[in-house]
C-alpha cells in the first residue's frame, strides 16, 4: 500500500511530495489536470508558444521555496537580480539596489537618490522602517489593514502611492486597504531589512511547467503521478481516511494530504470552515513586438495599472503583470491589451514605434485568497480532526501570506505531521531568516 496520497499538484502538494518522498516514504500524488504547478504553471499556445500563466517571482527571504526548487535539482534556473528598476510614466529610471551600509541600512545611500521619490516621501519611508521594527510585535497587526498603519505613521501620498503600494500588492496581491497589516510588516521585515541581500528578486529562466518535470521528480524519491486523477470524495469511517474515491476507483494510503484550493477543500474536508475567505486576481498580459523594445530585463512601473514587466526574449516579447487585478477581471480582453500596450508606450519609447504582432491575456481569477484584516484565525491548521488526513495550501496557517513560499511551507509542515502519524518524524520546514 502507498504511505501518502497527496490530492493536488499545486506548489503545496508537489512540496509535500518531494518532502515526504525524499524522507523514504511511498507517495502517489493525484492531480485532476494534464499539468503540474496549480497556479504557477506553463502552458502551450497553439502556435507552440510556451508560457507562463503569470510570472511568478521570488526573493532570497523564501527559504523554504529555495530548498524545494533544491529538492528538484532545479535551482540553477532561477536568476537573480540585485537592481530593481523603477519606471515613471515619461521613461525615467530609478534603480533601487542595497548599498555599502550593514542591514538593516544598507538601502540608506539609495533612497537619499531615488529621484522618483520626494526628500519628504523619503523621510516619511525612513521613518516608517524604523516603526516597523519597534513595533513587529503589536496585538493589533492582524486586525487592521496596511493602510491604517501607514495613515497613522504619517505617510506622504506618494509614499504610500509610489513605494508602499508598489511594493505590496505585488507581493501579497491585494491593495492597501484590504491586507492585513502583519503581511505588509512581513515582506518589509524579512525581504528589506532582514540581511543585505533578502530583497534580491529571483525569476525563473524556463517556464515554470519546466521547474517540475518528470527529469526533476527523479530526485524526489519514490514518487508517482498520476494525472486527470480528480479526487470526488474521501471514504472516512473511524475517525480515519480509508480512500480517496477517483472516478468510482478507490486509492487506498496509509495517510493523506489534502492540497487543494480552500473552494475545494471545504466538500472534501470534514470541519473545515472556509466562509471567510475570498478570492484577489492576477492577470497577466503577453505581448509579442516586431522590434526589441527595452534592454531592461524587468522593472516596476509606477503610476499606471500596469506593475511589472519582465523581458522574455531579447525585448521582443514582454510579460506584463497586474496584481489585485480586480479592475481587469470584468475588462473584455481586447480592452486589456489596448490598456496594457497604451501603458507600456508612456514608460518605453522604443515601444512607441514598435508594433504589437501578438497578444494573450491570462486571467487567474482565483489567485490567491485575498488577505484581509481579521482572517488570520480562521486559517486551518495543517492538521485536521481526521486521524491521517492533512491539509496544505497557501491559504492554511503556513505563518506566510498567499505566496510560493507559502505554499511551500504549508506542504512541509503538512509532511511533518503526515510523517509523525506514520511513526517516522521528520523535519522539512526552514526557519525565517531573522
Amino acid at each position: 500500500m502507498t504511505d501518502v496520497a497527496v490530492i493536488g499538484g499545486g506548489l503545496a502538494g508537489l512540496a509535500a511530495a518531494a518532502a515526504l518522498g525524499g524522507a523514504g516514504f511511498r507517495v502517489e500524488l493525484l492531480e485532476m489536470r494534464p499539468f503540474l504547478g496549480g497556479r504557477a504553471t506553463s502552458y502551450g499556445l497553439p502556435d507552440g508558444e510556451v508560457i507562463d500563466n503569470c510570472q511568478h517571482v521570488l526573493l532570497r527571504c523564501c527559504v523554504n521555496l529555495l530548498d524545494f526548487y533544491r529538492r528538484m535539482g532545479v535551482s540553477e534556473k532561477v536568476r537573480f537580480f540585485s537592481e530593481i528598476p523603477f519606471i515613471e510614466p515619461g521613461g525615467r529610471v530609478s534603480v533601487f539596489k542595497r548599498g555599502m551600509l550593514p542591514a538593516p541600512l544598507h538601502f540608506t545611500e539609495c533612497f537619499l537618490g531615488l529621484p522618483f521619490l520626494t526628500l519628504g516621501d523619503k523621510l516619511a519611508i525612513g521613518r516608517a522602517f524604523l516603526a516597523i521594527l519597534r513595533e513587529r510585535d503589536r496585538a493589533d497587526l492582524e486586525s487592521i489593514s496596511m493602510l491604517d498603519w501607514l495613515r497613522e505613521k504619517k505617510q506622504t501620498q506618494g509614499a504610500i502611492d509610489r513605494f508602499w503600494r508598489q511594493v505590496l500588492v505585488s507581493a501579497i496581491n491585494e491593495e492597501l486597504d484590504r491586507m492585513a497589516a502583519s503581511h505588509g510588516f512581513q515582506v518589509f521585515r524579512l525581504g528589506f531589512m532582514a540581511t543585505r541581500d533578502s530583497y534580491e528578486m529571483g525569476v525563473p529562466d524556463v517556464p515554470l511547467g519546466e521547474l517540475y518535470s518528470a527529469d526533476a521528480w527523479q530526485r524526489a524519491g519514490d514518487v508517482s503521478i498520476r494525472f486527470r486523477a480528480g479526487v470526488e470524495r474521501l471514504d472516512i469511517a473511524d475517525g480515519r481516511v480509508r480512500a480517496a474515491m477517483v472516478g468510482g476507483e478507490r486509492i487506498e494510503a496509509r495517510a493523506f494530504v489534502s492540497a487543494v484550493p480552500f473552494e475545494r477543500a471545504g466538500a472534501l474536508v470534514p470541519g473545515i470552515d472556509v466562509s471567510k475567505f475570498t478570492h484577489s486576481s492576477i492577470t497577466g498580459i503577453h505581448l509579442w513586438f516586431d522590434r526589441p523594445v527595452t534592454a531592461l530585463e524587468n522593472a516596476t512601473l509606477l503610476d499606471r495599472t500596469i506593475q511589472w514587466f519582465f523581458n522574455k526574449d531579447g525585448g521582443t516579447y514582454l510579460q506584463l503583470v497586474v496584481s489585485a487585478s480586480h479592475s481587469l477581471v470584468e475588462m473584455p480582453r481586447q480592452k486589456v491589451i489596448d490598456l496594457a500596450v497604451c501603458e507600456l508606450r508612456e514608460f518605453l519609447p522604443a515601444a512607441r514605434e514598435a508594433e504589437v504582432v501578438k497578444a494573450h491575456v491570462v486571467k487567474e481569477v482565483r489567485a490567491t485568497y485575498s488577505a484581509i484584516p481579521g482572517l488570520a484565525p480562521h486559517r486551518p491548521s495543517q492538521k485536521t480532526g481526521v486521524e491521517n488526513l492533512f491539509l496544505a495550501g497557501d491559504w492554511t496557517d503556513s505563518g506566510w501570506p498567499a505566496t510560493m513560499e507559502g505554499a511551500v511551507r504549508s506542504g512541509y509542515k503538512a509532511a511533518e505531521f503526515t510523517a509523525a502519524s506514520l511513526g517516522r518524524p521528520a523535519k522539512f520546514l526552514l526557519k525565517d531568516i531573522k
